[in-house]
This record gives structure tokens, sequence and C-alpha cells, in this order.
């Protein structure tokens, strides 16, 4: 079954489809988000604040986040362990 973390405002991504979290300032992450708008696969989901969190998905989805990596990062690893925990009950 997915699971949905919540990436900021409301809105939520499924944890099975996530490949990585990364910070946007590096020079690469700058020329994918790039690419990924012009190619239409771009997903803002910052409400117009500064982006701090990139997520690329399977689907080749490239996600922003107005969210520190390191908090998305800290909400995958509690789902992780919710997720153990369920599956012994």
């Amino acid at each position: 079954m997915a699971r949905l973390i919540n990436i900021g405002f409301g809105n939520v991504v499924n944890t099975d489809k996530v490949v990585a979290v990364v910070c946007p300032d590096a020079a690469p992450v700058k020329r994918l988000i790039q690419n990924a708008k012009s190619l239409g696969s771009l997903v803002d989901a910052t409400q117009g604040r500064k982006t701090k969190a990139v997520i690329i998905t399977e689907g080749e989805k490239i996600i922003l986040s107005a969210l520190q990596p390191e908090t998305i990062t800290r909400r995958f690893s509690e789902y992780e362990v919710k997720g153990r925990g369920d599956e012994h009950e």
C-alpha cells in the first residue's frame, strides 16, 4: 500500500515513487529543474516560497518543496519505522 508524506502546505507525495531528495543549490540540480520545466514535468509545491528541496520521482517528475531536505527525509524515516511496525500487527 502506498504511503503519502506531507511535503508542505498540504501537498503530499507517494513514498514508493521517490528516488531522491536533494538541495536545489547545485548547478546540475538547477539544470534538472530547468529541463523539467521545459518538458512540463515540474511540480511546484512551494506556494510561492523559496525552494529548499527538490524531490525526484521514478516517473521523472521533479517536485519542488519549501521544506528543508532534512525535514522531508525525517518524515520518510518516521513513515518507514511506522510502516514496519504496522506490518507485524
